[in-house]
């Protein structure tokens, strides 16, 4: 579980200012606070609902009170149970425990159904025949009152008969619908007689067969929230026109204690899309691989590719909580990934587009075995020996045969430090076509870890790993998934999938790193040194045949903060 102390670097919280001086203003014994994340089964959990997981768990964490995860499972043709499961996995995963038992709004089904005969028997509901594009006219715009149905005269008596008769599967879809009887002429258009229920003959993945009309979200969002006891409803912006039609409902029902609706702005992140059903069209369409796949903004891809759920939890504390929407810079998330990541994981060698080097002064078959410390500011987490010998492995963009002027790696001529093995001088070069195939090199005895035993300095230290023991590995190199800041800024004509980064996936299959990969678990996290963060893939990586995916850079290519080939 999280610490439930607030970042002191975040911008604000104005959800936990109110509830903190409600709690201090409380008279007598106040309500236990009691706060629900409530997501539809319809769907992977992305960024944007980490934001609201964090804010409604943290709240009831940070003062005393607890958390409901509740499924608004109304909607039988879209929801699995896969996304049942995938969703409390993502809950844990970012270090969250609901409060008792997971609900659904459908162990609310037949409480919600007794309270829609309730609101018939006031005579504030009935049964309209219409189809749904004549309610859709007849309820107006913002410029044009709405016009009476011409069922919503019906008695009393007619409509509970119709709606038991909707109940019990006589009618087929679209026959009927079950509506609210307001005001058809209030400038509120959520209040023009809105749906309470539809038909729908299918199977649902809780009840099965048992129903085959189902609630509208917005009659079961405000009762579930009253039947559970829910002190602080936490809404999404869009929710805010809809507050006063859940507050219609409640008052026509005489529920006496009411959750208070509050709404904050939900995540928008630059290069990203954060929608259910887009991000079900990339999956749909094969954009991606999957819901996991590690490009998406789902919280199972961004566990695949590496992400912690501490970085994330961070992150959203640093964001804050506001009252208007706003696009927040993706580069903030990846400040955070990386912050956690260097803290975290160990360093390790990987070579991912292979050089041969030949070490012409060392003999063949031996073996130095050098010592190197898995994190230069953990001494506890150890360290492994990595082996030196005579044929190795260089990264193929670390030597140039004719280099400009501000190259410092690897040239013909050129001495450079191998990362805890020694100091290396460039001294032939092989080709087979025109293409350079072999460096042949020599090593300074006497620099044996790295340092030159006369002080000499040197411009370039370089990655490396023994030829003769090094593990094949397949290295998967993820980009950012669109190209654009907005990619929801499509022009005329266009589409905002014109805006998929074709590149943002780069495989590579004949990468090789050092020994001590070779039994890592899926899952684990180390930096490559020089290169990145990268994870062992959770899906295709074993000992013997390991994958890993590219979390993020040690850098920001976006912002082009340092030349390429500038550093050693």
């Amino acid at each position: 579980m999280r610490d439930a102390k607030p970042d002191a670097e975040a911008p604000g919280n104005f959800i936990d200012d109110l509830v903190r001086e409600e709690l201090a203003q409380a008279q007598g014994t106040p309500r236990t606070l009691r706060t629900r994340f409530p997501p539809e089964p319809n769907g992977y959990l992305h960024l944007g609902h980490a934001k609201s997981i964090c804010l409604n768990f943290g709240l009831a964490q940070r003062h005393g009170g607890a958390c409901n995860l509740r499924f608004d499972d109304t909607n039988p043709t879209t929801e699995e149970v896969e996304y049942v499961e995938s969703i409390q996995a993502d809950v844990r995963w970012l270090g969250f425990q609901w409060d008792g038992a997971v609900r659904f709004a459908s162990d609310y089904f037949e409480q919600l159904y007794q309270w829609a005969e309730a609101l018939v028997r006031e005579g504030l509901a009935y049964v309209d025949s219409q189809d749904l594009e004549a309610i859709r006219a007849g309820r107006g715009d913002f410029h044009r009152p709405g016009t009476d149905s011409p069922f919503r005269g019906r008695s009393v008596e007619e409509n509970l008969d119709l709606l038991r008769r909707m109940r019990a599967g006589e009618f087929p879809d679209g026959a009927h619908v079950l509506r609210a009887k307001i005001d058809m002429r209030s400038p509120d258009l959520n209040l023009r007689d809105p749906l309470l229920y539809r038909i729908r003959h299918a199977r649902h993945h809780r009840t099965g067969d048992a129903w085959c009309i189902y609630p509208m979200y917005d009659w079961a969002h405000g009762q579930s929230d009253a039947l559970e006891g829910i002190t602080h409803s936490i809404c999404t912006l869009e929710f805010q026109n809809h507050r006063p039609l859940y507050e219609w409902f409640l008052a026509a029902l005489k529920v006496p204690e009411r959750p208070r609706q509050i709404e904050f702005a939900r995540l928008n992140l630059s290069y990203t899309v954060l929608s259910k059903r887009r991000l079900q069209q990339l999956v749909e369409e094969g954009h991606v691989s999957g819901w996991d796949d590690p490009r998406m903004p789902t919280l199972a891809g961004q566990r695949r590719r590496g992400v912690t759920p501490e970085a994330l939890r961070n992150f959203c504390d640093r964001v804050g909580v506001a009252r208007r929407d706003g696009v927040v810079d993706v580069s903030l998330l990846e400040h955070a990934l990386r912050e956690d990541l260097n803290a975290r994981c160990p360093r390790v060698l990987a070579v991912l587009r292979p050089l041969k080097v030949v070490v012409e002064n060392l003999p063949e078959g031996e073996v130095l075995w050098l010592d190197a410390p898995l994190h230069p500011d953990k001494p506890e987490l150890g360290s492994r020996k990595v082996p030196f010998t005579r044929e190795l492995y260089l990264e193929r963009e670390d030597f140039l045969e004719d280099p400009p002027k501000k190259f410092f790696r690897l040239a013909p001529g050129r001495e450079v430090r191998l990362r805890y093995a020694c100091l290396l001088t460039c001294v032939g070069v092989e080709k087979t076509d025109g293409q350079v195939t072999a460096l042949r090199c020599t090593w300074d005895p006497a620099s044996r870890g790295g340092n030159a035993p006369d002080g000499r300095k040197v411009k370039a230290t370089l990655h490396w790993v023994s030829a003769a023991h090094a593990v094949p590995a397949e290295v998967r190199l993820y980009d950012r998934l669109f190209k654009v800041e907005n990619p929801m800024d499509v022009p005329e004509g266009g589409s905002w999938k014109d805006h998929l980064n074709r590149d943002s996936l780069e495989v590579l299959r004949h990468c090789r790193v050092e020994p001590y990969l070779a039994s890592c678990a899926p899952g684990e996290r180390f930096q490559f040194e020089r290169l990145g963060y990268f994870c062992a893939d959770t899906r295709d990586s074993v000992p013997g045949a390991l994958v890993f995916n590219r979390t993020i850079g040690l850098q920001d290519p976006w912002a082009k903060l340092v030349a390429r080939g500038s550093e050693g």
